[in-house]
């Protein structure tokens, strides 16, 4: 079996959910050659609730607000968890999803780590084929854009005391999206704050990693940075992740990828590209990367290229890194060999230019 895929046997197509479908579209009122990112979004939406020990019956409706008590744990303990795929419209006109089973695999992992009930890997599949397919109409054509799907799982429980809830919510919307970065990106590399540490949350991808990254995101960009380099909790000598993206570094040639460990997220994004990367001849390291090992590759010339890799960004070149005592200015991305050549490949390979030999994309 392809990383990436479920086998028919586990898509059940027998799954029946109960769809209420929306009067009026907002598709009309859609700019689709001018969307911003993550701030439209598509008529309609799933919902699943957990209770008394078992996943009660799914539903599609229309996308909208919805009431919760003051007292939902989610709010108080932060119970929350959620992934970001996409769905991409196809050369021949139909759409797909790109490697869908190891979202919905780690998704299950931070539920795991969060204290959360898993979701059947077949319901949690049927559910995005029916929400995606519902509104196909709202996956973009542009080369640029995609539909952006999120789903997410937060507690439900109306209860103060500090426990794991006994009840939740897995929700999952859709957005038509364009580029996430419009430009490349100035970065910083962070020595005083951390995303993550040993043995806590940061394989796993829970609402509260990236609310304690703002600030220090905050304060890098009131000092002209774009992003962070996030570097190790215990020592911050070693580079981890690239503001909410995977990070990735050619020196001398190679391509160098932090390995992933409890702190550094198992990106569906990178392992794509490392795939690619070394199917296209491309020798590629997942190791651990010095801070002072990337200053000194890039004061000897031999750093070359740095860019991010996650499902919203695809591949985000960076412009500049900021060391403690100087910034670097990466060459122009038309010298660029590696990044480029992956981010065409992934995107050919995305949206059936060409052809999928890992089984990644899953049709709609």
């Amino acid at each position: 079996m392809h990383p990436g895929t479920l086998p028919i046997s586990m898509i059940r197509m027998d799954t029946s959910f109960d769809v209420r479908l929306c009067e009026n579209s907002a598709i009309n009122q859609v700019d689709f050659n001018n969307i911003a990112f993550g701030k439209v979004f598509s008529d309609h939406v799933f919902v699943m609730d957990y209770l008394d020990g078992e996943w009660q019956k799914g539903s599609i409706e229309p996308y909208g607000p919805m009431s919760m008590s003051p007292a939902s744990m989610v709010f108080h303990y932060g119970q929350a968890i959620f992934e970001g795929m996409k769905a991409y419209r196809q050369q021949d006109g139909n759409a797909s999803l790109f490697r869908p089973g190891d979202n919905i695999k780690r998704f299950n992992l931070s539920a795991v780590r969060m204290s959360m009930p898993e979701v059947p890997a077949d319901i949690f599949m049927q559910a995005l084929v029916e929400l995606v397919g519902i509104d196909n109409q709202w996956v973009p054509s542009k080369d640029d854009a995609s539909l952006y799907i999120r789903p997410f799982m937060f507690a439900t429980d109306s209860h103060v005391g500090v426990r794991a809830s006994h009840s939740y919510r897995f929700m999952i919307f859709t957005c038509p999206v364009g580029a996430y970065y419009s430009k490349a990106v100035r970065v910083k590399v962070e020595t005083e704050y951390t995303r993550a540490a040993m043995g806590g949350t940061g394989a796993a991808k829970a609402a509260g990693n990236y609310a304690g990254s703002l600030y220090p995101t905050k304060l890098a960009g009131e000092q002209g940075y774009d992003q962070l380099l996030w570097t190790d909790a215990s020592s911050h000598k070693f580079i981890e992740e690239c503001g909410t993206m995977n990070a990735a570094f050619v020196v001398a040639g190679k391509l160098l990828v932090p390995a992933t460990s409890d702190t550094i997220l198992d990106g569906v994004t990178r392992k794509s590209a490392i795939q690619l990367a070394k199917d296209l001849g491309i020798t590629v390291e997942e190791r651990a990367i010095s801070v002072l090992e990337l200053e000194e590759a890039a004061k000897a010339g031999t750093l070359t290229e740095a860019f991010g890799l996650g499902t919203a960004a695809t591949v985000s070149v960076m412009c500049t890194i900021g060391f403690k005592n100087c910034d670097f200015d990466l060459p122009s991305f038309d010298t660029w060999t590696v990044a480029p050549q992956i981010k065409t490949t992934l995107e050919n390979l995305r949206r059936g230019y060409s052809e999928d030999p890992y089984g990644w994309n899953i049709p709609v």
